[in-house]
């Protein structure tokens, strides 16, 4: 499995350079990867989509969670989700997370 070193920290990505274990994760390494996907700065209300999304994964046998899961359980519209993570909420939440890819996600 091909790995990547990302804020000094080396992780494994698949071939869609999604991390392959979440436990690799950290906050450095979100930030690095939010600014590969053009997100120069997050914000609380990034983080707080960030860490429901880990925890909900947690809870869902590592599924990334869908956008409707994440409007539902955060209390962010849909609207705000596009605004926050353009061009795909759904997959740069998932990679920002330490996820892996969403499923129906191309």
């Amino acid at each position: 499995m091909p790995t990547k070193t990302i804020a000094g920290v080396t992780v494994q990505v698949n071939e869609d350079g999604f991390m392959t274990n979440p436990a690799e994760w950290t906050k450095d390494v979100a930030v690095e990867i939010a600014k590969e996907e053009g997100i120069e700065e997050l914000t609380e209300t990034h983080w707080k989509v960030i860490d429901f999304s880990r925890k909900s994964a947690e809870t869902s046998g590592g599924a990334s969670p869908t956008l409707r899961t994440i409007t539902n359980g955060c209390g962010v519209s849909t609207k705000e989700l596009f605004t926050l993570f353009p061009k795909g909420p759904a997959k740069k939440v998932a990679r920002i997370a330490g996820l892996g890819k969403p499923e129906g996600c191309v």
